[in-house]
């Protein structure tokens, strides 16, 4: 179904990615297409301990916690697909339960409102890092290995693909440019 630009209809069946879901989803979808979800931003402040890191070696990886908003990609789901798809997410994102699902309203490219599944990070979780410097991410960026591999590679192709999508991500291309040797 097309939706105009000013259809404000809320549709259903979407996933929202922010982080690694926008270059590996790993799950069927109809449709993708750019998204913006208000009230909450992309933010290095979730400790890894198994995708990209481990509990004695950790990690860093992105989460969306409160405030601002965030352009990520929207993906449309067949119902036949949904539970699957859940089921795969929920494995893949709430390995520790750092993150609460929630559906969110979002707001498509061309301005059609969708409900999203969205995964936020819980901030009373022992996980939640909070808001670290520089050095600190580089450290555990460049400490962690995790089962979805190295983190330095989870950091370089968060920020090519938003790069791709036309996103500068100011924070996230500092880190990026500390890794790579840059000032």
């Amino acid at each position: 179904m097309f939706v105009g630009q000013r259809e404000w209809a809320l549709l259903m069946g979407w996933i929202f990615g922010y982080g690694s879901l926008m270059w590996r989803p790993g799950f069927t979808f109809e449709e993708q297409c750019e998204a913006r979800l208000y009230g909450y931003h992309r933010s290095f402040c979730v400790y890894s301990h198994v995708h990209r890191g481990t509990p004695e070696r950790p990690g860093i990886v992105l989460g969306l916690d409160r405030g601002g908003s965030c352009r990520g990609m929207a993906y449309r789901v067949n119902d036949s697909h949904w539970t699957a798809t859940l089921d795969y997410l929920r494995a893949r994102e709430q390995a520790t339960a750092i993150y609460l699902e929630r559906e969110k309203e979002i707001e498509l490219a061309g301005g059609a409102r969708a409900s999203a599944t969205v995964y936020l990070v819980d901030r009373a979780h022992h996980q939640y890092a909070g808001r670290l410097g520089i050095n600190d991410q580089l450290q555990l960026v460049r400490q962690g290995i995790g089962l979805s591999g190295a983190n330095p590679d989870y950091v370089k192709s968060t920020v090519r693909h938003l790069e791709g999508m036309g996103i500068v991500d100011g924070p996230l291309h500092d880190l990026l440019g500390q890794l790579e040797g840059g000032s």
